[in-house]
């Protein structure tokens, strides 16, 4: 799962990135950043646009959030499905945390990009309510079997999209669910490196 991950970066920054000319004027957040949090999310609602949005579905079922989906039934749960076919979503990050467990013992490793600072993680979102009934959008982190880097430390990972698939993920008038679906994998091992916190 992902459970943690980092936006070591300024609004400016990720405008410049995603190619967006305007966006959430706030610039603060936590840049190591927790379920819960509100942070910078990129969709496409006509055009290419960062939003605020908290990191966590609301559970219908329990207490808690639901930060994660898995990518291999994420078409299929409905909890998931109408928010994989029609509100898709980068949440852009510059690394992100996973833990190995021996025993009672967990160890903290960051993985991030050899080449680049920002990278995406495919990302779906809804419209929630809270207990006062106030309206707010809340996002979940695709995450698939891990490659062989994260395999050292971790049974699953984020899904990861390289550049060129950013668009096509986006666009919510894409209903290929096979063309979607081919999407969801591990990210190339070669492009990404893991150091021990």
């Amino acid at each position: 799962m992902c459970g943690r991950y980092m936006l070591h970066a300024d609004v400016e920054e990720i405008l410049r990135y995603y190619g967006i000319a305007k966006g959430w004027i706030r610039d603060v957040w936590a840049p190591e950043v927790f379920p819960s949090h509100e942070v910078p999310i990129v969709i496409q609602d006509p055009g290419r646009q960062l939003v605020p949005m908290k990191w966590g579905f609301a559970s219908p079922y329990r207490k808690g959030l639901i930060i994660n989906s898995r990518g291999e039934t994420v078409d299929s749960k409905p909890m998931f499905r109408r928010a994989f076919r029609q509100k898709r979503c980068l949440v852009p990050a510059t690394a992100f945390f996973e833990w190995s467990r021996a025993g009672k013992d967990k160890t903290k490793y960051r993985v991030y990009m050899k080449q680049t600072s920002l990278f995406s993680m495919a990302g779906i979102y809804e419209d929630f309510r809270d207990q006062e009934g106030k309206a707010y959008r809340a996002f979940s982190i695709l995450t698939i079997q891990p490659n062989p880097l994260v395999a050292l430390v971790h049974d699953r990972m984020p899904v990861i999209l390289p550049r060129e698939q950013e668009d096509v993920w986006l666009d919510p008038s894409v209903q290929d669910i096979p063309l979607l679906k081919s999407l969801i994998r591990p990210y190339d091992e070669e492009k990404m490196a893991l150091n021990r916190e």
